[in-house]
């Protein structure tokens, strides 16, 4: 059964029958908004960009690598990401996810310890604007779900309304064994390098 991620929660990487995870994959699912007609009559959508990355770190907190929507593999082809999707879902809910990244823990140059996982905004529209929008850590593929492990909820969470960035969490390497802690903290981060540094001097 998937839990739902508390800020600052630590949790091993374990399925339900004590295996441990090789690899996962974080989805992000999020919608358009919808805006009023003139004088309140008809609808009509408003795209919203949502973009997942992720960040990799050696021991000592250096930055060496990053997979986002313009580079879509890691150097050692550990991390790939879906690809950039640049509306939302126009159409309600389909329940997929629109941006999927792919770890494998057992291809992470040896020389990683730290793998970090952020949401921006691409223009600036704020989480709170969004009518739905969640991140869920799974295994599986990009387009099928063997098992969830985690959720986690943005748009109903009212602390990240007024934000367009989020520290959504880091994986960590301890005792030679993977675990995640759940950050979940919104930031004032305008652009995907602001985060990148954000997260190594707050987070790692």
């Amino acid at each position: 059964m998937a839990i739902n991620l508390q800020k600052g929660q630590r949790i091993n990487l374990e399925k339900e029958n004590g295996a441990k995870l090789q690899s996962v994959c974080v989805g992000i699912n999020w919608g358009a908004i919808e805006k009023k007609g003139l004088f309140g009559f008809g609808k009509s959508k408003e795209a919203v960009d949502l973009d997942g990355s992720c960040a990799l770190y050696t021991e000592d907190k250096r930055h060496i690598d990053t997979v986002y929507y313009g580079s879509l593999r890691s150097k050692d082809s550990a991390i790939q990401h879906s690809g950039d999707d640049l509306t939302g879902d126009l159409n309600g809910d389909d329940g997929l996810d629109n941006e999927v990244l792919t770890l494998d823990f057992s291809k992470l140059n040896p020389s990683v310890s730290y793998v970090a996982f952020v949401l921006n905004s691409f223009r600036g529209q704020d989480f709170g604007s969004i009518p739905f929008a969640s991140i869920r850590i799974y295994e599986g593929t990009p387009k099928r779900v063997n098992e969830v492990f985690a959720k986690y909820d943005i748009a109903n969470n009212p602390g990240f309304s007024g934000h367009t960035s989020l520290v959504m969490g880091v994986f960590y390497k301890k005792n030679g064994e993977w675990k995640f802690n759940a950050i979940g903290e919104p930031t004032r981060d305008r652009k995907l390098e602001e985060s990148i540094n954000t997260v190594r001097q707050n987070y790692l």
